[in-house]
């Protein structure tokens, strides 16, 4: 199983649904040294899967910032379907939750 931090739309129900053919359990939790933004997605296969082309993203902040969110169990395959619905203005890396739980996160490629 892979542990994936999400902050955004992988927490949607019906996101999951599409990705996984099922709901995923999350567990909540936060990053901490990161701050939110927003980006504007492009891709029409993942604004009709999410329902909005506006997302959030996740670059470096200072070691007091934290964005709060929750993480999720998923299978290869399952890993597989969320890099292939992440857009290139994500990169997939591995990062330690406030809880101490390791898992992979997808941050601002840039």
């Amino acid at each position: 199983m892979h542990r994936v931090f999400s902050y955004g739309t992988l927490r949607q129900p019906e996101v999951q649904r599409a990705l996984y053919g099922r709901e995923v359990r999350t567990a909540a939790d936060a990053l901490p040294g990161h701050r939110l933004d927003w980006v504007t997605i492009t891709d029409a296969a993942v604004i009709a899967t999410s329902g909005s082309d506006r997302h959030p993203i996740l670059h470096p902040g200072e070691p007091t910032d934290a964005v709060d969110g929750a993480y999720l169990d998923l299978t290869d395959a399952e890993l597989a379907a969320t890099d292939a619905y992440e857009v290139a203005d994500y990169a997939r890396r591995e990062v330690v939750l406030a809880s101490g739980v390791t898992a992979w996160v997808y941050l601002a490629a840039g």
